[in-house]
C-alpha cells in the first residue's frame, strides 16, 4: 500500500491509497463482498473474508482473534483479526491483537486512548484500523479525544479506517476529524432493519410514506412498502456512495466545514461531536486549518462562532496586532454585506467623511461584527475577514453580545486611544457604549442616513483638528506594520519594517528600502508577500524557515523529500523562508503545514515565489 495525499481542509485530506497496481480515490467506502452479499456495482474497492477474482482493489479480513484457527498466509492488504471485538477487554488482549499483527502493513488499534501513548507505530505501517469504532462512536467526549489523540501519534501519512461507523449523515464530520476509510456495514444493517439511509438522517420503511428518492432502485420501485431488504440496500449503498463525492468534492473545494455544520443539524448526537471538537481540540483544528482560501465562510449556526479559522483570526487580533502608533481616535463601524468592506457603499461613505477631514490620518477605523468579533481596517484584506456571509436580522443573541463586549475591553487595554466615536447602529449600541469612556455617538437612526453622516463628520472635525497632523506616508507605514505584526508577529514586523517605506495605492502596496522592494500586499492575497531581500531580513528568524537538503535545486516547488526540518508554527498558506546550509535561498507560500513537512515523503510542501 502507499498513501498519497492531494487536497487538505482542515483535518480532512483527499488522496490516492494505492494497493498493488490499483488506486483508488480517499476518502472512500470499502463495499463488503462476500458469496451471500454482492457488492453494487459502483464500488470501488472491496473488503472481503475469502480470496476473490476481481480485478478492483481488494482488503481481505483474516479470521477473528477469538478463532482457534490458525491462518498463516499473509497479503499484502490482509487484516488477520476480525474488525469487532468488545473495547472494554482486559488490556492484555488488546496487547496480543495488535501483536498478532507485525507481519502486515495494517496496524490494528485497540479502542483504548490510554493505549494509545504505548503504541509504536511501524516505519511500514500503510493502513491504521480502529478495532471497535461502534462502541467508541457512542460515547462523544472519549471518541472526539480518541480520534484527534491517535491523529496525531499516527500522523499525517498514515490512511485512517473506521469500520461499522459512517452513513450519510456521518460521513462529512469523520473526514472533517481525519478519518479516511469507511464501510458498507452501516448500509446493511440499516437495510436488515428496514431503515432508508438519506443525508438528511434515518427513515423507517413504516414511515416513509412517499419516497423522495430517485436513486436507479427508488426510481422503478416507487411503492416503498413493497421494497425488500436487496432493494432498500441497494438505496442504501446509493446514498452512501453520494455522500462520499459531496465530500470529496467539498474537500477539493475547501468547503467541508460547511457540509459539516449542515450534517450535524440532522442528529443531537452528531451537534455534540462537532461542538465538543470545537470546544476541546482547537490546537488540532489550527493546526490543520489553512490561513488562506479562496471558498467564502458561510456562517449559518453558531458553529461559526468555534471554527478554527475564526478563533486564531480573534487570538491575533488580541495577541498580535498593534493599531498604528498615531492613530489617537477610534470610530466603531458597523460590517456590511459586501466585502471587503472599504469597496461598499456604506463603507465609503463613512471614508467620505474620514478623507475629507484636513487631519485624516489620526483616525483609525474597527469594524464590529459576527462571527469575528473585531476587524481593524487593516486587516480587512485577510482572510476570513475577506470573504465571510452571515445571515443579518439585526438581532444580536447573547452569545454574539459576549464575545464582541470580551474582545472590544480586550483590545483597548493593549490599544490606547484619546476619543471613541461610536457610529454603530442603535441594537448595537445597547451593548457596547457602557464599556467606553465618554464615547461620541454619532448615529442617529441608520448609519448611512444623511443625519448619521452629518453628525458623524461634525465630530471628526472637531477632534482631528485637535491633534497634531498625521502625514500620510507615515500611517501607511504604520499600517502595513500592523498587519505585518499580526501576519508574522511583532518582533519579526519591527525587523522587517525597519528603515522602509511604503508606497503605491491601497490595496497595491509596497514596501520598499533604500530602492529595493521588501514585499508587498495584495487584494488576492491580503498578506505581504516577500522578495528575496525581504526573506534575508528574516532569514535568521526562529520562525516561518524550511531548511532544504544541500543537494536540493531549488525550482518552481519544495517537495517533501527535500525538506530537512521545518518550523512547527507554519501554517498552510504562511509565507516561508527556505534556507539551505542555514543561508537563504528562496521564498514561497506553504502547502502544508511545518509538521506535515518534516513527516511526509511525498507531495509539494512549498510554492516557490522567488529563490536563488
Amino acid at each position: 500500500m502507499d498513501f498519497q495525499i492531494q487536497f487538505r481542509d482542515g483535518p480532512a485530506r483527499m488522496g490516492q491509497l494505492k494497493i498493488k497496481e490499483e488506486s483508488i480515490c480517499t476518502p472512500e467506502i470499502l463495499y463488503i463482498q462476500t458469496s451471500q452479499l454482492q457488492a453494487p456495482t459502483f464500488s470501488r474497492i472491496l473488503l472481503t473474508q475469502e480470496p476473490i477474482k476481481t480485478t478492483q482493489p481488494v482488503i481481505q479480513i483474516g479470521r477473528s482473534i477469538f478463532s482457534t484457527q490458525k491462518n498463516n498466509e499473509r497479503k499484502p492488504a490482509c487484516l488477520d483479526q476480525y474488525l469487532l471485538y468488545p473495547k472494554d477487554v482486559i488490556r492484555e488482549m488488546h496487547s496480543d491483537a495488535v501483536k498478532q499483527n507485525t507481519n502486515t502493513p495494517c496496524y490494528l488499534i485497540p479502542g483504548k486512548k490510554e493505549l494509545i501513548p504505548d503504541l509504536r507505530r511501524k516505519k511500514d505501517t500503510t493502513l491504521c484500523i480502529v478495532s471497535d469504532a461502534i462502541q467508541l462512536f457512542n460515547q462523544q467526549s472519549y471518541f472526539v479525544d480518541f480520534i484527534t489523540t491517535l491523529r496525531q501519534q499516527i500522523g499525517y501519512t498514515t490512511p485512517l479506517y473506521l469500520p461499522c461507523v459512517g452513513d450519510p449523515t456521518s460521513i462529512a464530520l469523520l473526514a472533517y476529524m481525519g478519518v479516511d476509510l469507511f464501510d458498507s456495514f452501516p448500509a446493511i444493517m440499516a437495510a436488515r432493519n428496514e431503515i432508508f439511509l438519506f443525508q438528511t438522517g434515518y427513515y423507517s420503511k413504516d414511515h416513509l410514506h412517499e419516497n423522495p428518492c430517485r436513486c436507479p432502485t427508488c426510481a422503478i420501485k416507487k411503492d416503498v412498502s413493497s421494497m425488500n431488504y436487496d432493494e432498500i440496500l441497494q438505496h442504501n449503498y446509493t446514498m452512501l456512495d453520494s455522500e462520499i463525492q459531496l465530500v470529496r468534492n467539498a474537500i477539493r473545494t475547501g468547503s467541508l466545514r460547511e457540509l459539516v455544520e449542515i450534517r450535524v443539524r440532522t442528529r443531537p448526537h452528531l451537534a455534540a461531536l462537532l461542538h465538543i471538537l470545537d470546544l476541546n481540540q482547537y490546537e488540532f483544528l489550527e493546526e490543520r486549518t489553512p490561513l488562506i482560501r479562496k471558498q467564502p465562510l458561510i456562517a449559518t449556526t453558531k458553529d461559526a462562532l468555534l471554527r478554527p479559522e475564526i478563533r486564531r483570526f480573534q487570538y491575533r487580533v488580541l495577541h498580535r496586532y498593534e493599531k498604528p502608533r498615531s492613530a489617537k481616535i477610534l470610530v466603531l463601524l458597523p460590517c456590511s454585506a459586501k466585502k471587503p468592506y472599504s469597496f461598499s457603499k456604506s463603507h465609503q461613505l463613512f471614508r467620505e467623511c474620514i478623507t475629507r477631514q484636513v487631519n485624516p490620518f489620526v483616525v483609525h477605523e474597527l469594524i464590529l461584527t459576527s462571527p469575528l468579533g473585531l476587524v481593524p481596517r487593516e486587516l480587512e484584506l485577510t482572510y476570513p475577514a475577506k470573504n465571510y456571509d452571515i445571515a443579518v436580522t439585526g438581532h444580536w443573541d447573547e452569545d454574539e453580545k459576549k464575545m464582541i463586549r470580551t474582545m472590544l475591553q480586550e483590545y483597548l487595554k493593549h490599544n490606547c486611544y484619546d476619543a471613541v466615536i461610536v457610529h454603530l447602529p442603535a441594537a448595537m449600541r445597547l451593548f457596547v457604549c457602557d464599556i467606553l469612556e465618554k464615547p461620541w455617538v454619532t448615529c442617529e437612526d441608520s448609519p448611512t442616513s444623511e443625519t448619521s453622516l452629518s453628525t458623524l463628520s461634525q465630530a471628526l472635525e472637531k477632534l482631528t483638528s485637535s491633534f497634531d497632523r498625521v502625514r500620510l506616508q507615515t500611517r501607511l507605514y504604520e499600517n502595513m506594520q500592523s498587519l505585518a505584526g499580526y501576519q508574522f508577529g511583532s518582533p519579526l514586523a519591527d525587523h522587517l519594517m525597519k528603515e522602509s517605506t511604503v508606497i503605491g495605492k491601497y490595496p497595491y502596496l509596497k514596501i520598499m528600502q533604500k530602492g529595493t522592494q521588501l514585499g508587498m500586499l495584495t487584494e488576492e492575497r491580503g498578506f505581504l508577500s516577500l522578495t528575496l531581500e525581504g526573506a534575508n531580513r528574516l532569514g535568521d528568524a526562529e520562525q516561518y524557515w524550511v531548511e532544504i537538503a544541500g543537494d536540493f535545486t531549488l525550482k518552481g516547488s519544495v517537495f517533501a523529500p527535500g525538506i530537512i526540518d521545518a518550523d512547527d508554527s507554519i501554517r498552510i498558506g504562511d509565507e516561508v523562508i527556505i534556507r539551505k546550509n542555514d543561508t537563504v535561498c528562496g521564498v514561497g507560500v506553504a502547502l502544508m503545514n511545518g509538521k506535515e513537512m518534516t513527516e511526509s515523503s511525498h507531495g509539494e510542501a512549498v510554492k516557490i515565489r522567488h529563490h536563488i
